[in-house]
């Protein structure tokens, strides 16, 4: 498959037409940040580590200091990455009134730090963490400053363990975040899935709700999805130069 101009300009025509156009976002779109994604072999976040020993909630309640000292630097990483003009791409759809939300799979915000402002984070987000004993809230740049001698970032008021506010293995995802999906998918008349491999459920089921109510869907990723057959659109070339070249499309 490619990029061809004929297929950018049935998308963009595509979108013109919509009444409802949304966005489904996983990892591939933060690539070009220089955020790794998580199964890309030899790169992929879970090339070297099991993902169940250490991005499990069990494995955080029952010992912090292991999750933490995986996740400490890579969180670190994360609080400086920018968005990328794929980012970019989606914020400005959104403010040419062509897209009515960002559902994403992704927790490094950038799509907030791009200037979408309809973005539903079903997988959490890393701008906040929260203490498993008291709730209490502690935003991105706090959080450095909570981590005792043994690397457990604790609560300054109870001392209770304090946990990134994104969906670990063996969470449910947030309800409230995935019923907004759900809607969105079944209202809408085209969504384009970027950089996401769709295979991680529920999530992944996002493209059957918007066939099953008469969507169209659309896929802009590297790598094949389990709805590449049923796409009305499948651009497998760089995130960065299809989305744009759809924003030039328009």
């Amino acid at each position: 498959m490619s990029t061809a101009n004929g297929s950018v300009e049935r998308l963009a025509q595509m979108i013109r037409d919509a009444r409802s156009a949304v966005a489904l976002t996983g990892a591939g779109i933060s690539v070009p940040s220089g955020i790794p994604d998580f199964r890309s072999p030899g790169t992929g976040l879970w090339e070297s580590v099991d993902p169940m020993e250490v991005a499990h909630i069990e494995v955080f309640r029952r010992d912090p200091k292991r999750f933490w000292s995986y996740y400490r630097p890579r969180f670190g990483a994360l609080a400086d990455k920018q968005p990328n003009p794929a980012h970019a791409a989606l914020a400005a759809l959104e403010s040419r009134g062509l897209l009515d939300a960002v559902i994403t799979q992704n927790i490094d915000r950038l799509h907030r730090k791009a200037g979408s402002n309809r973005v539903i984070e079903v997988h959490g987000t890393i701008e906040t963490s929260s203490c498993l004993d008291c709730a209490a809230s502690f935003t991105l740049d706090l959080v450095e400053g909570l981590f005792d001698d043994e690397g457990v970032a604790r609560c300054h008021g109870c001392g209770g363990p304090v946990k990134p506010d994104v969906v670990l293995f063996g969470e449910l995802l947030p309800e409230r975040a995935m019923n907004e999906a759900y809607a969105l998918a079944a209202g809408a008349d085209l969504l384009l899935c970027v950089g996401s491999s769709l295979e991680v459920h529920p999530v992944a089921g996002l493209p059957a709700v918007t066939r099953s109510a008469g969507g169209a869907i659309a896929i802009v990723t590297k790598g094949p999805t389990p709805y590449d057959q049923e796409a009305e659109i499948r651009l497998d070339g760089d995130v960065v130069d299809d989305l744009e070249a759809l924003l030039a499309a328009l």
